[in-house]
Parts: C-alpha cells; sequence; structure tokens
C-alpha cells in the first residue's frame, strides 16, 4: 500500500489519472522505461537497486522506500493494539476504519511531503473516515465534548496559525487534516501530546535544513501523520499516565 499510494501521488501530480483509479504502468521518471514487475517489489526492489533506476541509472529518490517502509510500521503498530480472539464485530468495524484513516492519511504526508500541497478530496475523505471511527469508538454523549476540545487543540490550533499569518506559517490544509486527526483521537490530551511530537519532531528534523537555507519552508503533513500513529498505537498507556 505504501508503494500504491506514493505510486498515485506522483501520478496525480503529473496528471495522469483523471478518471482512472490505477493509471498507465510505472515507468521511470527520468528515462520513461516501463517497470518490470521485479522492479516493484516493495522495499526489496529498491535496497537490490540502490536506489536508483535499473536502465537509466539515475537516483530514484527515497520517498517509495521511506512510505513503503513507514507504512509496514504503521500497520504493525496499529496492530499491536487489536486482539483478534475478543474483537466484536463493532471492534473488527473499528480496526478497519482505523487502517483505511491511516492509508488516507499516509497519502497526504506523502503528497505533501513531495510536493507541498494537501489535495483537498483527501482531506474530505480523512474527515469522513475520522467521523466513522469516533462515532464508533466514541459513542456516548460526554464524549462529544472530548472529540469538541480534541478538534479545537489541533485543528483550531493550525487555523488560527493559518488566519494570522495570512498562509505564511502553515498551509490552509493543515488544519483541517488537523481537524480529521483531532476528532479520531477523540481525546483533548491526546491531541495535545500529538501537536507537541508534530511539532517537536518537525523542529527536530527540519532545523539542520533551516539553519543552512533561506526562506526553506517546512510542510508539517507527514509529522502530524506520523504523531497521530505514535499516540493511536500508545494511546491507553498515554491515558494510564494522564
Amino acid at each position: 500500500m505504501g508503494s500504491f499510494l506514493c505510486c498515485q501521488a506522483r501520478r496525480l501530480h503529473l496528471g495522469e489519472t483523471k478518471h482512472k483509479s490505477l493509471g498507465p504502468r510505472s515507468v521511470c521518471l527520468s528515462c520513461k522505461h516501463q517497470l518490470k514487475w521485479y522492479d516493484n517489489l516493495p522495499i526489496l526492489s529498491w535496497l537490490v537497486l540502490g536506489g536508483k533506476c535499473r536502465y537509466c541509472h539515475r537516483k530514484i529518490g527515497s520517498a517509495e522506500f521511506l512510505s513503503e517502509f513507514g507504512l509496514s510500521i504503521a500497520f504493525v503498530a496499529l496492530g499491536t493494539t487489536f486482539d483478534p480472539a475478543s474483537a466484536s464485530p463493532s471492534n473488527w468495524l473499528a480496526f478497519a476504519t482505523t487502517l483505511l484513516f491511516t492509508l488516507s492519511l499516509s497519502f497526504l504526508a506523502i503528497y505533501d511531503a513531495l510536493y507541498g500541497e494537501l489535495p483537498t478530496f483527501c482531506l474530505i475523505i480523512s474527515l469522513i473516515l475520522a467521523t466513522t471511527l469516533a462515532a464508533l469508538t466514541n459513542i456516548s454523549l460526554s464524549s462529544l465534548s472530548s472529540i469538541a476540545l480534541s478538534i479545537a487543540v489541533l485543528g483550531g490550533t493550525y487555523l488560527v496559525l493559518f488566519l494570522v499569518s495570512k498562509g505564511k506559517w502553515v498551509g490552509d490544509g493543515d488544519w483541517l487534516l488537523g481537524t480529521s486527526i483531532g476528532m479520531a483521537l477523540g481525546s483533548p490530551w491526546l491531541a495535545l501530546l500529538a501537536l507537541f511530537i508534530a511539532n517537536f519532531s518537525a523542529c527536530l528534523v527540519m532545523f539542520p535544513t533551516v539553519k543552512t537555507t533561506k526562506n526553506k519552508k517546512i510542510y508539517f503533513g507527514p509529522f502530524l501523520v506520523l504523531a497521530y500513529i505514535i499516540v493511536a498505537t500508545f494511546a491507553e498507556l498515554f491515558k494510564t499516565m494522564i
């Protein structure tokens, strides 16, 4: 799925898929050579080829490898929160929705990392999945206030930053992404923790680059998604600590 999402992100940006979900077969973006099936094995092909095209030997880039490896780790991490043996049908549905939500977030993270944009249609899908997940896991009336506060912490913070800076500090899609993550977490404390992890990891990763490059933009999408996966994986542990 990581390989598929990265491929679709590139195709969407290049305009190759307008009315088709799959589009043409994969080609090297440099030499346009159609790739064989053994060139598309997730993680393995990238490692065997040394991150270069088999035909023109130009660098493929790290996006494919990171998306494939990162999403596999995310699925394993989220899988540790689910017990198939004791799960009810509603638990299965909630877990399936969590995985779908994670896929939509991963696509947004990949696209934002590559092109500095968050596609509106995928933001809408994420909001729909987050609403569904919140309905499946937070069905009491008392939880509505927690969901609202959680949305305010993540979505509200980035909305204020966007309005105050007139789009200079954060993009117009970050607050929608934060809203969907806040809704899915359903707890203002977990949302606050996700906000801290997202911003701390962004500063940690990007500081060396920003220090040496003027006017360097930081895209928060990938860091917000990373924070969600961490917090969702250890949510029960964090709740006991809170």
